[in-house]
């Protein structure tokens, strides 16, 4: 996606654990239009310097793009195999650090006088920051953030409670008449590192090609959609039913509650 947005002159900066990688993407595409920054966002109490350095080294930045992430399956019908401290620290990649992000992110687009945004999305072990027309925040969702996977509740409850978020952070910037959009991606299964755990042989054959969905999540990025569905969990009317009708009870139930103020 990064690359995308570089093919279409936005500035990208991007952020991940693994100076390696960022230092050959930088490489490969030219200093000059991609930027990058080391930080594991799963250090919540580094989060303020990070936001303080990425801002100050880019001024210019209008959109964040929250998208780091990892999955496991767990089998609570054998509690004693069932390792907690990674279920828990699949909710603080997933959710807690985006959310942490979110607010320390939020004073600095909120002071711009354009408009902004923030995008949730869902891909593993990248971050990325774009200056461009894709004013928003966005963030990488899943589909299984709607119909959950029985055998990945941990994953599923993560991604369904960041939805919440962004329903409610969407509704709360609406009400306040905020210049900051809130924008949501649900990827299907994608072929990326995600599904190692599984076996990268096996993992990496999982789902649709990562160049289709780049482009499939792209074009509904330039429409404007603050939800980009690609794909869904079949039966495809079920799907989408659930998902508009929690969205369109969040934000009656949102006027309302702010109608009794």
């Amino acid at each position: 996606m990064a690359n995308k947005m570089l093919e279409h002159n936005i500035q990208v900066t991007a952020v991940g654990r693994r100076k390696e990688r960022l230092d050959a993407w930088v490489r490969e595409n030219g200093a000059d239009k991609a930027h990058s920054v080391v930080f594991d966002i799963s250090n919540l109490d580094d989060i303020p310097q990070f936001v303080t350095k990425v801002t100050g080294e880019y001024p210019d930045i209008d959109c964040v793009f929250i998208n780091a992430g990892f999955q496991r399956a767990t089998d609570f019908t054998s509690p004693q195999t069932v390792d907690l401290p990674m279920y828990h620290q699949i909710m603080h990649v997933n959710y807690t650090a985006a959310v942490t992000l979110a607010n320390t992110f939020l004073p600095f687009l909120s002071g711009k006088t354009t408009a902004t945004g923030l995008i949730l999305y869902d891909t593993p072990n990248n971050l990325s920051y774009c200056e461009s027309m894709l004013r928003a925040w966005k963030s990488t969702q899943s589909n299984l953030a709607i119909v959950p996977a029985a055998s990945m509740p941990g994953y599923c409850a993560s991604k369904a409670a960041l939805n919440t978020f962004a329903m409610c952070l969407r509704a709360q910037l609406n009400g306040d008449k905020s210049n900051v959009n809130v924008i949501e991606v649900f990827p299907p299964a994608v072929q990326t590192e995600l599904h190692d755990y599984m076996g990268a042989e096996k993992g990496r054959q999982m789902g649709m090609p990562l160049e289709e969905f780049t482009n499939k999540a792209w074009q509904g990025l330039i429409k404007g959609d603050d939800e980009v569905y690609v794909g869904c969990i079949p039966p495809e009317n079920r799907f989408f039913s659930i998902a508009h009708q929690r969205r369109s009870a969040c934000e009656e139930f949102a006027q309302f509650l702010q109608n009794m103020h």
